[in-house]
Formats: structure tokens, sequence, C-alpha cells
């Protein structure tokens, strides 16, 4: 192994492949922005790696057209028991 080779990192075997549902994409983008906002100029390279995982995701107006009540609200439906009242106390206070 001689110095050039030391230098260089090594290659990622890898890569991750992520299924996100449009909730999901639209809060991975917030994050990412506020992160992007959060870092500095002596971070650089952290700000790099952030822009790199924003190219990948959709434009702005698509993350923007995302209605993430409505997306929630879908996703709660299609769970088990959704359509079972959830428990809820009417009972009136006491008059103590």
């Amino acid at each position: 192994m001689n110095d050039r080779d030391a230098e260089q990192p090594p290659p990622t075997p890898f890569r991750y492949h992520v299924e996100l549902n449009p909730a999901q994409l639209k809060i991975t983008y917030s994050a990412l922005h506020s992160l992007l906002n959060d870092f500095g100029h002596e971070e650089s390279d952290v700000i790099g790696v952030i822009r790199e995982v924003l190219d990948k995701l959709p434009d702005e107006h698509a993350i923007r057209a995302i209605q993430l009540d409505r997306e929630i609200a879908k996703q709660l439906e299609g769970r088990p028991g959704a359509d079972s009242p959830s428990y809820r106390d009417d009972t009136p206070p006491s008059a103590a």
C-alpha cells in the first residue's frame, strides 16, 4: 500500500434504496432543508452531502403539492382497526 492509496476513501460497496410515501417524502425534504440551514461554512462537506440527497428528491413544487394532513389521514384509514371507534370518555365531569 502506498501513500496515494491511503489518501483515497474506500469505494462504497453498495447503495441504499428507500421507499417513502408522500408524507414521509415531505418530512424528509423539510428536515434536510432544516439541516442545510443549520450548518455553517466550516462544514462544507456535510452541506455537499445534504445537497446531493436533496438533488435526488422531487423539486420544491412537487413537495409543496403534497398535503401532509390528507396523506396522514389516508395512512390512518388503511390501518387495521381504523374504522372501529377509538376510546373516548364521554362521561360528564362530576359536579363535586
